[in-house]
């Protein structure tokens, strides 16, 4: 059995749970390496993983004999199965943010058990990241600094935003990326002023803000990353430009192994209630396998940041209608301070359409 699973059913037990259902893709993989669709049990005796036929000799090559996780093909059970694989036990966690209550009925119904919330417990132990994983980030961050390197010197006239956003899909593939962390935004012009814009056929144009929001996924995990430029030689808003840097610049240098978010980001709050902006977003977020995972890094969140967690840090000030401007990096937290994984040029940036 691996670690993750081991350490897994020692929190269960601590908790008073006889087992688990675990259906969330991404907790299935951290714990077993799978990505196909499917449930895994996890029994007092057994642990089984039940997919169906489009998947099965998939899984059964990954699973390997060793292992302790039987594949098994949904079409193969009977509801005799399904109630035995729990014999005898009082209580099974579920992934209450996860489930649906269809799904929550159907497992009543097929398992026979009392389903008990597990208050989010792979996704806590999810949030330290094992050296395997800081290795992946770091080359899915790579791919991102190459690709952001590749479109601000490539962005031609009369392209569009979605134009450029398909531009930076294909060079992250080209690139060694196993596709996008999430769907890109770029935003131009007044655009710009909606944190998560949807590309559009707008054309890119002199005088323009562009911010490029942007992330790889490279062997399941993630990275995430935010630069603003401005078309042709324009200082407009370099005052907010500074702004935003500094905020970036502050906070990450508070940035070590029990460092406490809320008092990060009450300062952070501060500053833009001084300088009378609005703050639209959180100010970052965990990510791993999926891209915004927990904690936030918000005023209300009470939790100290530990060693080799790994997080996106991303201020940003909008104006509706006019502008807006983001700088987001991703970051290690290390004993002492943190790294800058993605390590894109930060300074002001005007750049010329080829």
């Amino acid at each position: 059995m691996n670690d993750r699973l081991k350490y897994l059913k020692t929190q269960l037990s601590a908790a008073g749970l006889d087992g688990m259902i675990v259906s969330n893709p991404f907790n299935v993989k951290y714990l077993t390496g799978l990505d196909a669709e499917g449930v895994l049990i996890i029994a007092p005796k057994e642990m089984i993983f039940i997919t169906d036929s489009r998947y099965i000799e998939e899984v059964t090559n990954v699973l390997t004999i060793d292992s302790e996780i039987m594949a098994v093909d949904i079409r193969s059970l009977s509801s005799y199965d399904f109630e035995n694989f729990f014999m005898l036990c009082e209580n099974v966690g579920i992934e209450e943010n996860y489930v649906t209550y269809a799904d929550y009925k159907n497992y009543l119904e097929k398992y026979k058990v009392n389903l008990v919330e597990t208050d989010n417990i792979i996704e806590k132990q999810r949030v330290i990241k094992s050296e395997d994983e800081i290795s992946k980030i770091r080359t899915a961050c790579t791919i991102t600094d190459e690709t952001f390197d590749y479109i601000i010197h490539n962005i031609k006239k009369g392209m569009t935003e979605k134009e450029v956003a398909f531009e930076i899909q294909r060079y992250m593939i080209s690139r060694g990326a196993d596709g996008l962390a999430f769907d890109t935004i770029v935003a131009s012009g007044a655009h710009a002023s909606m944190p998560h814009a949807i590309p559009t056929d707008k054309v890119i144009e002199e005088g323009d803000v562009l911010l490029i929001d942007m992330g790889a996924k490279y062997q399941g995990y993630c990275s995430d990353f935010t630069r603003t430029v401005f078309v042709g030689n324009t200082d407009k808003y370099k005052e907010e430009y500074d702004f935003v840097l500094n905020q970036q610049k502050q906070i990450s240098f508070g940035f070590r192994d029990n460092a406490n978010i809320k008092i990060l980001i009450k300062e952070a709050e501060r500053q833009y209630q001084n300088a009378q902006y609005s703050i639209m977003h959180a100010f970052g977020h965990s990510l791993g396998l999926y891209i915004h995972e927990e904690p936030r890094l918000r005023s209300n969140v009470d939790n100290p940041l530990k060693e080799n967690m790994v997080v996106a840090l991303e201020p940003g000030v909008y104006v509706a209608g006019k502008m807006g401007i983001r700088i987001e990096d991703t970051f290690l937290i290390t004993k002492n301070g943190c790294e800058a994984l993605t390590k894109s040029p930060k300074e002001y940036t005007n750049i010329e359409l080829i």
